[in-house]
């Protein structure tokens, strides 16, 4: 999966927790600061990605590191689809 798909994927999803639009994310865009999200939307968040990139998260392997910016959860989530399709 390429990062550009990833990026869209998170735009999507933010989307869809934050019942508003988001659109051009940056890889600088601070998740917590910048789009406020809280412990509970940013669960939300990976449930919906796990639709969206089919991917499936432990959240016993969450790092609060992956969720500083969009850059940071887009390698996440490129990590997981690399588990996933045994490219990792």
């Amino acid at each position: 999966m390429e990062r550009g798909s990833v990026i869209s994927a998170v735009e999507k999803s933010l989307s869809e927790v934050l019942e508003r639009p988001v659109t051009g994310l940056t890889e600088e865009v601070r998740l917590f600061e910048d789009l406020h999200l809280d412990s509970t939307s940013v669960l939300e968040l990976l449930m919906a990605l796990e639709d969206a990139v089919d991917i499936s998260v432990d959240p016993e392997d969450l790092d609060m590191d992956d969720f500083k910016s969009v850059g940071s959860l887009t390698d996440y989530v490129l990590s997981q689809t690399a588990q996933t399709t045994g490219e990792g």
